[in-house]
C-alpha cells in the first residue's frame, strides 16, 4: 500500500493508519474488519490498539446490524479534531487547489 502524504508526515504506524482511514470517511461507520482493511493493517493488529482507540475516545459505537458493531470516528474529540485539520491541510486542500489549477486552463 502506497504511503499518502499523511503517513509521510505523520508516521506508517497502525494507529496512523487507522486514523487516516477513518478521517477519509469521517461521516461513516464501519466494523472492526472493514477498519482493518480499509487501513491495510490485520485484525489481529487492530486488536492489540482497539482498546488505546476507544478508551481516548477516538472512536465511538454507533450501532449493530447482525452480530457486527460497527463504529465511528469522534470527532468531537479536541484530538480528533485537530489530526482532521492537519489531515484536510496536508491532503484535502492541496487536492482542492489542483482542481481550481487545471479548471483555470
Amino acid at each position: 500500500m502506497e504511503q499518502t502524504i499523511f503517513t509521510k508526515a505523520m508516521g506508517n504506524a497502525p494507529k496512523i493508519k487507522v486514523l487516516e482511514f477513518l478521517i477519509e470517511g469521517r461521516e461513516l461507520d464501519y466494523s472492526i474488519s472493514d477498519i482493518a482493511e480499509g487501513a491495510g493493517i490485520g485484525r489481529t493488529t487492530l486488536f492489540r490498539i482497539w482498546n488505546d482507540l476507544i478508551e481516548l475516545k477516538v472512536i465511538n459505537p454507533t450501532r449493530e446490524i447482525g452480530n457486527a458493531k460497527l463504529y465511528q470516528l469522534n470527532q468531537e474529540n479536541p484530538f480528533v479534531k485537530k489530526m482532521i485539520g492537519l489531515f484536510d491541510s496536508l491532503v484535502i486542500e492541496p487536492l482542492n487547489k489542483k482542481k481550481k489549477i487545471e479548471m483555470v486552463h
